[in-house]
């Protein structure tokens, strides 16, 4: 029995070896071997698939106060799923109090099992033998009897690495708040194994005729623009289209245009006759059909890579998860027949953190009148007390720039070029937001100062940053409210998993749900009072509003935005497939 804390725990360390079915990225997993060894009893548990297949639940009994041990969590809790087991009890996941205490620092050892163990300076498994046995499980059966002892030795050698690992981690692990950070590893294995559903037939389709589309995207929309030469965008030809349309355009130190995807998505919210150039070169940059996972049932399942930011946000691979790739490309998303999804987002939801965190009654006000915009313009006297977003909408446009651009760590230049109005205009009105929310400005001065002067902050739950050597002014002032809103969606998957609602994946702000066309409704009510808890537990009580889409088959996840170029490529894969189509009966 170990003890860290008030409590004492049973603590079972446990590792899976396992691939996905049929050995294709984006299935399901199919579970090989386990071993597993409690530290209270000194016995080693090791199982293979078969003996695993015979157990309708886990082998740990009910002891409430045991607690998984693992690295990497959510593979072995999507392994539980996979076995048709349940858990209940606590999850420690090593890798996340790994990153936790070296969040920020420069670790050339990396964050691997390997990793943390050279960290740690302890004696580890040799880095070729892990990966010929990596590739002998990702191989799959049958297996050989001698095979079969390699990979349960294999398996058990990650036990016992984390047995060892254990116990100069226990010296700073924040146990109660870690088995929070645990217990979203099970969310994430929820995800991870029942995914997004997808249009498969039109997503093969897409990816055998990507290149001719891509071409034929090109000569289309770059008729408009003239900057594209043999199909490579051209800079100076880019330089060339702003001066003769005299768009104003934010440039690096060195005088070259900024030509970063964020950047051009803020000049296309802008100048809307940007937005389809826009939408080209995320389609050329971000789109990898093929190396996007979708399983042999029309799921996109990747890793979610939680904690891997910085703040502690989910950083999956732009490339293997559909809300990596080009924004027109989520009208792939599609629920299937009896089937519906919901997108649920908090409204605003870095501002009503800086506004509860701060204790800025002002900034609180505003955010529950429902439309902080408009409320920062009246409470800077700029609109009248009556004014609405339709008899005001310019005034309203200009506070909302104002306060993402805040939010966002503008300075004057950049928000000037986002009104389109001078210099002084923009400093005018980040000096009112100043001076209306002098709380809000007075506490993130004192947290950045103090954060400075001891090199180290954290959320409200324990996730801590290292300041960097060449730290960042403005992602420091931004970190409590995006670290601490990434907290409010961990506790808010936590709270949805436990009301027995199904999770397809968690977004920046905001989560995607499924449930039946009878029960869509009713589950999305659920889910936003889970979002609404979550805030309350977060922010001492100050409650977040939620907007939810409901999408049922056969709709798709577009919106106007995105409409017109999704439109457009369908034109285009119908006049390759048809051109296709007559070359094979002329050549028949």
């Amino acid at each position: 029995m170990q003890v860290i804390g008030p409590l004492e725990y049973e603590f079972i360390f446990i590792d899976f070896e396992f691939r996905p079915i049929d050995g294709c990225e984006g299935n399901p997993l199919e579970v090989i071997c386990m071993v597993a060894f409690n530290a209270k009893t000194g016995v080693y548990t090791r199982l293979w698939a078969d003996e695993l297949s015979l157990l309708n639940e886990h082998p740990f009994g009910s002891n409430p106060n045991t607690v998984l041990v693992a690295y990497y969590a959510s593979a072995e809790l999507a392994s539980f799923m996979a076995l048709g087991w349940s858990w209940s009890g606590g999850v420690l996941d090593l890798y996340l109090e790994f990153k936790n205490y070296t969040n920020g620092r420069n670790i050339p050892t990396g964050d691997s099992l390997l990793g943390a163990m050279k960290f740690f300076n302890l004696d580890a498994i040799e880095t070729e033998h892990k990966e010929s046995m990596r590739s002998l499980a990702l191989r799959g059966g049958p297996f050989s009897e001698t095979e079969k002892i390699s990979l349960i030795e294999y398996c058990q050698s990650d036990v016992d690495a984390l047995v060892r690992l254990f116990e100069p981690m226990s010296k700073f692990i924040d146990l109660p708040r870690a088995l929070l950070r645990g217990e979203y590893m099970g969310a994430i294995a929820q995800m991870e194994t029942y995914g997004i559903p997808i249009d498969h037939a039109l997503f093969e389709d897409l990816g055998k005729n990507w290149e001719q589309i891509k071409t034929k995207l090109i000569t289309r929309i770059d008729q408009h623009y003239g900057v594209y030469e043999r199909g490579s965008f051209r800079e100076i030809r880019f330089e060339e289209y702003l001066a003769k349309h005299q768009i104003p355009w934010d440039r690096h130190p060195s005088g070259r245009l900024k030509m970063d995807s964020d950047t051009f998505k803020q000049m296309a919210n802008i100048y809307p006759q940007l937005l389809p150039l826009k939408d080209l070169r995320d389609s050329l940059s971000k789109m990898r059909l093929n190396k996007l996972q979708v399983g042999a049932d029309g799921r996109n399942r990747c890793l979610l890579s939680p904690f891997k930011s910085l703040t502690g946000r989910n950083q999956p691979s732009n490339s293997k998860f559909i809300f990596g790739q080009a924004k027109w490309a989520r009208g792939l998303i599609q629920p299937k027949p009896g089937r519906a999804i919901a997108y649920i987002d908090w409204s605003q939801q870095e501002f009503g953190v800086a506004a509860s965190m701060s204790g800025d009654q002002k900034m609180m006000e505003a955010y529950q009148s429902g439309d902080p915009y408009l409320a920062f313009a009246k409470q800077a006297g700029a609109v009248p007390s009556d004014a609405t977003k339709r008899t005001h909408p310019h005034e309203r446009d200009l506070y909302k720039q104002c306060v993402l651009a805040t939010q966002y760590g503008m300075g004057p230049h950049l928000l000037a070029l986002i009104i389109k109005q001078p210099k002084l205009r923009a400093q005018q009105l980040l000096k009112a937001h100043r001076n209306v929310y002098q709380k809000f400005w007075a506490w993130s001065d004192d947290g950045y100062n103090k954060t400075v002067n001891a090199n180290v902050t954290h959320t409200r739950f324990g996730w801590v940053y290292n300041l960097k050597s060449d730290e960042n002014p403005r992602r420091l002032r931004n970190f409590p409210m995006q670290a601490n809103s990434a907290e409010m969606l961990r506790i808010a998957c936590i709270l949805i998993r436990k009301a027995g609602i199904t999770l397809c994946a968690p977004l920046h702000d905001a989560i995607l749900i499924e449930s039946s066309n009878e029960l869509i409704e009713e589950h999305t009510k659920i889910a936003q009072r889970c979002m609404v808890e979550a805030s309350k537990i977060l922010l001492d009580g100050f409650a977040l509003s939620s907007d939810a889409e409901i999408i049922h088959h056969p709709n798709r996840f577009l919106d106007k935005s995105t409409q017109p170029f999704w439109d457009q490529v369908m034109e285009i894969l119908s006049e390759v497939k048809t051109a296709a189509h007559s070359e094979s009966e002329l050549t028949c």
